[in-house]
């Protein structure tokens, strides 16, 4: 490709966004004074300068930040092109000159007093324009039942760590409600259409539909006031929200309202059947495809306003009808033109995982044809999951389309140690030096948050760098020290263990995904193969353990001592698990007897015991999240069993078994537990009957009690109970590998 048309392709979206007025200038300052008063409280927050000036990116056009000032009786100065710009200027000021650290689970605040000073201004220019949060996914796996406190202290989080590109899809369906009744939809086709609202992420990519549903009509008034506050505050500090666009699916209500439409059922997604999948999508030459398209968009931007950008996934894991160039393009291009019929300056934002997810629908031809279809600059595609399988390598960058480099690293909001920080490190750099690339940002894209924030720290601090960090040991070991406030030997030798072990997976195999025995369905063949030393994990339990008598006082610490014995213990599982099996198949019943023995009624009670002692780590927490989100009784009671399904079953029977697995205090007694202890009664009833084991049947029986569970109405604790560290101590005393 020619140098002068990618530098072409990359100018429109350098240009997406800039600019604003003075007023827009004062606002964003503002906002970040306003955010700098909620995280430090309304006095230290008066000891910051907080400026916002477009002429810092004059020559670049890319976020810049400026510090200076501090000292004794100085104020700090903060100064950004935008008001991202300047939250991440305070970020980098809060954490490389305080030894602060702010995070899901926790901020460590304590300022030095006088406030440090910058020796020497300091100037930093972000490489590229964006720095995007967000999968589709994050809405239901994460975001599902937040109210305004929980998202406000969301956006803090992202405008500090430089997120000037998000996903803001809160209260569409409100929207479509409206589009489809003035299509001459009825009330209850609407009501059958949607799925519930933990499985909305699914349903607005056309892979499910019904399941988990109806919403209920306060969930749409909730939602579209949500998103008019989350809009509004983004908006405050420069940051660019990514509005949905119609991407081609639609009701099966549409047909009787239009018997001649074009529409072609799409195959079954996820192991359901088509009572809640098979999607129906619009033909590209339709004549209903614009009209529908352009209707949604014109009703949510009169609605919301709009920033120009727009996400819509066609064939987000469902293989489209045809493989034919033509038709692919023609698909595409219906999608981009009802948006540009609403919007001329729209832009589309397009999750590139269609393209890793299926390579070998996805030749070059295939490809060539969606990425051709919009005009060079206007398609801006997530190279979703970068760290692991990069799309941009073998598309030519894309072929000329900008695109950003993300991080997917998790899957389901599963927990679970895991990270590929040698491989991210070096990630962005290379793909900026790729043979004419079109990269126009990073971006963290998890389809779960609140876990591994280590991960989540170095990949928006690299948003900000030129160059990988140049020592990552040193890098981690800065971390723990200003996650715990202050330098402990043991600790920082912790985190050097886990950044070898845990944290250093490399290759294709490294999904993200937890597939500990722990919480999967359990069988004889079960996979307990890791890629790092477990000894590392056990060793690094130690050290935090030995430095408890230092560190107890540290909510992070805590939070991170509870987090390595959850991760032990999961390692354990493996080793008895195998203990179980090796007896199993042996037939030597008393090993058999004592290896389940310990697995099923010692080791999990106590782990769920210990998880227990945090209010981060139980179920009751997770579920009364859902329950606050209701108007009633009866929606409080839907929607538990909505968030219920997610985490074990996710379908009616099991369609997506423990995808969105958790290690939570209830969750491990009542649902991993009771299925650990019925697999092992069926392996000791099969040596003392001399019967093989029978996984159907184990199978059928086991789905009782997860069934049971999601069905169940019992209320669990929202308030922890026990002391994590005596509780972490007896573990160790009583598992630790001698």
């Amino acid at each position: 490709m020619e140098e002068v048309t990618v530098v072409a392709a990359l100018g429109f979206l350098l240009l997406a966004g800039a600019g604003g007025s003075a007023g827009d200038e004062a606002r964003e300052a503002a906002a970040v004074q306003a955010l700098l008063a909620r995280l430090l409280g309304p006095r230290p927050a008066a000891d910051f300068s907080v400026s916002v000036e477009r002429s810092l990116a004059a020559e670049s056009g890319l976020d810049t930040y400026r510090l200076s000032g501090g000292g004794a009786g100085a104020r700090v100065r903060v100064a950004g092109s935008t008001g991202v710009a300047a939250a991440a200027g305070l970020h980098r000021y809060l954490r490389d000159f305080c030894g602060c650290h702010v995070a899901w689970s926790g901020s460590q605040l304590r300022l030095p007093r006088p406030l440090p000073a910058v020796p020497e201004e300091l100037t930093e220019a972000t490489p590229n324009r964006y720095r995007y949060y967000q999968n589709v996914c994050t809405q239901s796996y994460s975001f599902v039942w937040w109210d305004w406190a929980r998202w406000e202290r969301e956006i803090d989080w992202m405008a500090l760590n430089g997120i000037n590109l998000a996903l803001a899809w809160s209260g569409q369906e409100a929207i479509w409600q409206r589009v489809y009744l003035a299509l001459g939809l009825t009330q209850s086709e609407i009501d059958e259409y949607f799925t519930g609202p933990a499985f909305l992420a699914w349903g607005r990519m056309g892979n499910l539909h019904s399941w988990g549903g109806p919403l209920p009509r306060s969930w749409h008034l909730k939602q579209l006031y949500l998103q008019h506050r989350i809009l509004d505050r983004m908006r405050s500090f420069g940051m660019i929200p990514v509005l949905p666009a119609f991407a081609g699916h639609v009701p099966k209500a549409v047909t009787r309202v239009f018997p001649q439409v074009n529409v072609t059922q799409m195959g079954s997604w996820g192991h359901f059947n088509c009572s809640y999948s098979c999607s129906f999508l619009l033909a590209p030459g339709d004549p209903m495809f614009p009209i529908i398209g352009s209707l949604f968009l014109r009703e949510l931007t009169t609605e919301f306003g709009t920033d120009h950008i727009y996400g819509a996934d066609t064939f987000n894991e469902m293989q489209p009808p045809s493989s034919e160039p033509s038709y692919l393009a023609a698909a595409t291009a219906a999608v981009y033109e009802a948006m540009i019929t609403v919007d001329p300056d729209a832009v589309w934002l397009l999750q590139g995982w269609l393209f890793q997810h299926q390579p070998q629908f996805w030749g070059p031809a295939q490809v060539g044809a969606v990425l051709g279809a919009v005009p060079r600059g206007h398609l801006l595609v997530l190279d979703l999951f970068a760290e692991t399988q990069p799309v941009y390598i073998r598309t030519a960058s894309f072929q000329g389309q900008p695109f950003i480099w993300c991080m997917l690293h998790n899957f389901g909001g599963n927990h679970g140690l895991f990270g590929t920080l040698e491989t991210v490190n070096q990630g962005p750099a290379a793909a900026r030096l790729f043979p004419n690339s079109t990269m126009v940002g990073t971006g963290m894209a998890p389809e779960g948050i609140g876990q591994n924030e280590v991960v989540y720290a170095l990949m928006a601090e690299l948003g900000w760098r030129k160059d990988p960090v140049p020592d990552l040991g040193a890098w981690v070991a800065s971390f723990a020290a200003r996650r715990y406030g202050g330098i402990h030997q043991d600790a920082e030798t912790a985190w050097r263990l886990l950044l070898r072990s845990v944290y250093n997976c490399s290759g294709e195999s490294c999904s993200g995904h937890n597939r500990s025995p722990l919480v999967k369905r359990p069988s004889l063949q079960m996979n307990t193969t890791v890629w790092y030393n477990r000894s590392d994990v056990f060793e690094a339990w130690r050290l935090l353990l030995a430095t408890t008598p230092a560190l107890a006082a540290s909510p992070a610490f805590r939070y991170d001592l509870l987090d390595v014995t959850r991760q032990a213990a999961q390692e354990l599982v493996s080793f008895y698990y195998g203990e179980v099996r090796t007896a199993y198949l042996n037939k030597e019943l008393v090993h058999l007897l004592r290896a389940g023995g310990v697995l099923a009624y010692e080791l999990l009670p106590a782990l769920d015991e210990v998880l227990a002692s945090d209010s981060r780590f139980l179920l009751g927490s997770w579920l009364e999240q859902a329950r606050v989100a209701a108007v009633s009784e009866a929606e409080a009671h839907f929607f538990e069993q909505n968030s219920r399904y997610q985490l074990t079953l996710w379908g009616p029977v099991g369609n997506i078994l423990d995808y969105a697995n958790k290690q939570l205090a209830g969750l491990v007694s009542d649902y991993y537990t009771p299925r650990w202890q019925l697999f092992v009664g069926a392996l000791v009833e099969s040596l003392v009957q001399d019967v093989p084991f029978q996984q159907r049947q184990f199978d059928e029986n086991v789905f009782q009690l997860e069934q049971a569970f999601v069905l169940n109405t019992r209320r669990y604790p929202t308030q922890p109970k026990g002391d994590t560290v005596d509780l972490a101590k007896r573990l160790f005393l009583k598992y630790y590998p001698r």
